[in-house]
């Protein structure tokens, strides 16, 4: 196995520490994919079956996440999995991978400036979105704009405003389902009859797998902490520390707030329309709870998009630094920010921002279905990338030489692999998410197709 140093690749600061790399990465999960995407699980899968599918979405970012602290630690460059992909499996992946991530975030990010424009207009009905949705996008802009220390700095507080919020839903929603809190006027305890009262699975076991590729969307961002390997200041210390208290803490998170939507709205209720927060919190009847909410909903989206940002542009740079595009983009400026490759990703957010726009009505869960699709290709990179590692690895070297490895079974990677592929193959029975695949599968395609005939081999 060849012996790279990347300790020092490219002129990034190492200026993240553990707890930026934690913020960073739950910044970019607690976006619109549990504030509304939520709301679409339990529609579909019922109360029961979201709690389930979002189970089933930490069993399987646990696993990705152990195989992705294997090779980040390893080898801690910027754009981590693109470049693994590249050297574990072959260049077409690679290409592939990083266009596919910067796809993902894109999407995301266009879909992110809308809703939290709209939030806006709960307090200006008057102004356009498109005045709201340019302002925002020019704030995250600008925020990454700074050293990255600052944008670490900014992004730990935004994340942060989020997670207490998180954390005070499900006291007080916890409150609600005992009947210390009067829920819908009435001091009746609901208890666990919202479980039960339609079915435990209102449309059956294939409801619950086809809103699995809508949870992958959620949990989206949880690689950050790969992403930003090369920018950590002791990567094979804080690296693994992240993976382990970043994966406990969104377990927890996700999991206790689906079980108090589910066990608080019935399936009838829910969708993406409104976000459910703000209808349970309606139905508690707390003071100026829609108006909370709604402030904490628009943080938590800005944060997404800020970790969304960030992780477009490095991927970009990325590409540039393996020679897959301009070697222009590699430029970095003085504060250590890739504005290049930053300012072409907010040209894909324009774009996608403007067809948004056009189609309103329907355009959310069609870019929530084509970011989850985009994210579950650079997702099944990460184990085969690993897998393939662990093989060059253990030809010159002894497995506890590693200074982190995938601990358990070695057929962990192997059952990550399945798991994404059936999440894969569920949304061709939702008719709402089948725009993941019509628009995924010819994007994949075509990144092998172009790679193969600009460089000649795949």
């Amino acid at each position: 196995m060849e012996n790279h140093n990347f300790e020092n690749e490219g002129q990034f600061q190492r200026k993240m520490s553990s707890r930026h790399l934690q913020m960073l990465s739950i910044g970019g999960i607690i976006g619109t994919g549990l504030f509304l995407s939520s709301g679409y699980a339990i529609a579909q899968a019922g109360p029961l079956g979201s709690v389930l599918s979002y189970l089933f979405g930490s069993v399987m970012v646990y696993l990705i996440m152990f195989s992705l602290g294997e090779l980040a630690v390893a080898m801690p460059v910027t754009g981590s999995f693109h470049t693994y992909a590249t050297r574990f499996i072959s260049p077409g992946t690679g290409f592939t991978v990083a266009w596919s991530y910067w796809l993902c975030w894109t999407v995301a990010l266009a879909s992110q400036f809308i809703g939290a424009a709209n939030l806006m207009l709960r307090w200006f009905p008057g102004v356009p979105v498109w005045v709201f949705a340019t302002g925002f996008a020019a704030l995250v802009f600008l925020v990454n704009s700074l050293n990255v220390k600052w944008f670490a700095e900014t992004e730990y507080y935004f994340s942060s405003i989020k997670v207490y919020a998180i954390i005070l839903f499900i006291l007080l929603g916890g409150l609600a389902i005992f009947g210390i809190l009067p829920y819908e006027g009435s001091h009746q305890a609901p208890l666990l009859t919202n479980f039960v009262k339609d079915g435990l699975f209102p449309k059956g076991l294939l409801g619950v797998i086809t809103v699995i590729l809508s949870v992958n969307y959620a949990f989206s961002g949880i690689e950050l902490i790969g992403v930003a390997a090369g920018e950590t200041d002791n990567p094979k210390k804080e690296i693994p520390f992240a993976i382990k208290s970043t994966i406990g803490r969104l377990v927890f998170l996700f999991c206790l707030t689906m079980a108090v939507l589910a066990a608080l709205m019935p399936a009838s209720q829910a969708g993406v329309v409104e976000a459910p927060f703000v209808v349970v919190f309606d139905k508690i009847g707390i003071p100026f709870a829609a108006d909370l909410m709604n402030f904490v909903i628009l943080t938590a989206i800005l944060s997404a998009a800020n970790s969304g940002l960030y992780a477009s542009g490095r991927m970009l740079w990325s590409l540039a630094n393996e020679g897959m595009i301009s070697k222009n983009i590699v430029r970095i400026n003085d504060n250590g920010v890739p504005m290049r490759a930053m300012i072409l990703s907010m040209i894909g957010v324009v774009i996608a921002l403007i067809a948004s726009i056009y189609y309103e009505k329907t355009i959310f869960l069609a870019l929530v279905s084509i970011a989850g699709f985009a994210v579950v290709v650079v997702w099944l990179s990460i184990p085969i990338a690993q897998i393939n590692f662990r093989k060059r690895w253990l030809k010159e070297h002894r497995l506890d030489e590693l200074d982190y490895k995938t601990p358990h079974s070695p057929i962990l990677p192997y059952l990550t692999i399945l798991l994404l592929i059936v999440s894969i193959i569920g949304i061709a029975w939702d008719p709402s998410q089948r725009a993941g695949l019509y628009f995924g599968v010819p994007f994949v395609i075509l990144c092998y197709i172009y790679h193969f005939i600009r460089f000649k081999k795949w």
